[in-house]
């Protein structure tokens, strides 16, 4: 099929089943008022995301699927009794991104029979994993000679596991009457990955592992060191659990060992700890944030760094505190941030992608600039969410967003209990602040979009929670 032809079926899809259209990059999208919580009820699911042997892991630049450590999921809930239906959900991969969002979006929001503007779809970013762009797989599948993006046939399988979940959980729903929020000092994993020179400007790179001395030696810099929790009850019994920290969660990757990491074998240990509670890990704004400070990569650090996690998820459940459910709303908005057409151009990135002397990463990589660059030109456009329950907010973003998103988005609503959750649509990849880009290093140069897209991301959230 061709590539044009993929992206006109998910931009009908899209404009088909949202309420929103675009004008001036930016307007709302189908907002429901608050309204009361007498009838609500929430069902759960988790299906089996795990990709078969010899898939390709992180894009296909990192060596393919030799064996599973552990088994990757997607885990969500379902809300009914606010309107249409509402779809949350986190997945164990390292991207959905662009056309890949919007059918994963459309195939929950099938399952539930609402709209696609109504579900959110999250990955934890572990690299071990698959990084879903189909629209990426297309560009490299024309060239014949490279390894998968994602392989249809195991996307589509995962859409309709998806699908049917769902579904099932729609007909297994019941009542959740209180929702609790509380939130933890999680201890020696967070630390930014942009260390400065003198001159301002970015002088290393501190990513998920280090073993350099000086990155250990360094200060944490800006993190969010808490961890979030916002719990879903029917009356006394603990129905959900939705667990949010901001950070780059691979201890080591590259092995073809499939793993959900130190943050999601967090969360598998605390499902074995409590079986009758769904608990889901999102991570937060952490495009910027990794553990390299205190990740030398060894392999015995990685139980180290999940007893971390684990301990900043309990550490945040042991504040909970039930609270009837007297109000909920969802809300959305659509964002429309342009492709950077001075720094990628499409012709040279084509030629690039061709080239069959340059290295994988180096071909497989500019197919996802080039699919977004497309993306771009058609206006399908970038859905920011939230859902908003009394006093608590969570808030559904896109993209390796920076932490920065995070702190304003907390700092735009004070009275309220802020939880984000990013790496959503990855199609624009990094999301730097603006002041950042000047500043250069790794996740400026892989960031699609041009600067603009901080005002329309800063103000797309500031809309989100002034509605709540």
């Amino acid at each position: 099929m061709p590539q044009h032809t993929q992206s006109d079926i998910s931009r009908r899809l899209f404009l088909g089943t949202s309420a929103a259209s675009i004008a001036a990059g930016m307007l709302p999208a189908g907002a429901v008022a608050n309204q009361s919580a007498g009838n609500l009820r929430i069902g759960t699911f988790r299906f089996n995301v795990t990709p078969p042997m010899g898939h390709s892991l992180c894009g296909g630049w990192i060596k393919p699927v030799v064996a599973v450590d552990d088994p990757l999921e997607a885990i969500g809930y379902v809300i009914v009794g606010a309107g249409k239906p509402i779809v949350v959900c986190v997945v164990d991969w390292t991207g959905i991104l662009n056309t890949a969002h919007v059918q994963w979006r459309q195939a929950l929001a099938d399952g539930a029979g609402t709209s696609i503007d109504r579900v959110a779809v999250h990955c934890v970013h572990q690299h071990n994993a698959p990084f879903a762009c189909v629209d990426a797989e297309q560009i490299i599948l024309d060239q014949g000679d490279l390894p998968h993006i994602v392989e249809l046939d195991f996307f589509r399988k995962c859409l309709d596991a998806g699908r049917a979940a769902v579904g099932k959980a729609m007909k297994e729903t019941q009542p959740v009457t209180h929702v609790a929020t509380g939130e933890a000092k999680v201890e020696k994993v967070a630390g930014n990955r942009r260390i400065l020179g003198p001159d301002g400007k970015v002088a290393s790179q501190r990513g998920s592992s280090s073993k350099s001395a000086e990155h250990q030696r360094l200060p944490e810099g800006l993190i969010d060191p808490m961890l979030k929790t916002v719990a879903f009850y029917n009356n006394d019994r603990k129905i959900a659990a939705s667990h949010y920290y901001a950070c780059h969660p691979m201890s080591y990757y590259g092995d073809g060992r499939v793993s959900a990491d130190f943050c999601g074998l967090a969360r598998k240990e605390r499902q074995k700890q409590e079986p009758d509670c769904v608990h889901m890990y999102f991570n937060g704004c952490g495009g910027n944030i990794g553990a390299g400070k205190y990740n030398d990569g060894s392999k015995e650090m990685r139980p180290v760094l999940t007893k971390r996690i684990l301990d900043g998820i309990v550490g945040s459940e042991e504040q909970l505190k039930p609270q009837p459910i007297n109000s909920i709303s969802w809300e959305a908005h659509d964002i429309m941030p342009p492709a950077d057409l001075e720094r990628y151009d499409e012709d040279q990135l084509m030629k690039q992608i061709s080239d069959s002397k340059q290295r994988v990463v180096s071909r497989n990589r500019p197919s996802y600039t080039v699919a977004y660059i497309r993306r771009a030109a058609e206006k399908l456009p970038i859905t920011l969410s939230s859902l908003h329950v009394n006093d608590a907010s969570l808030v559904h973003l896109p993209s390796e967003s920076f932490v920065e998103y995070q702190l304003g988005a907390q700092a735009a609503a004070p009275d309220r209990f802020v939880a984000c959750a990013a790496y959503g649509d990855g199609g624009p990849w990094y999301i730097p602040k603006a002041e950042c880009y000047p500043q250069g290093g790794y996740a400026v140069d892989v960031a699609w979009c041009k600067p603009v897209i901080d005002d329309m991301l800063t103000g797309g959230i500031k809309e989100l929670l002034a509605r709540a």
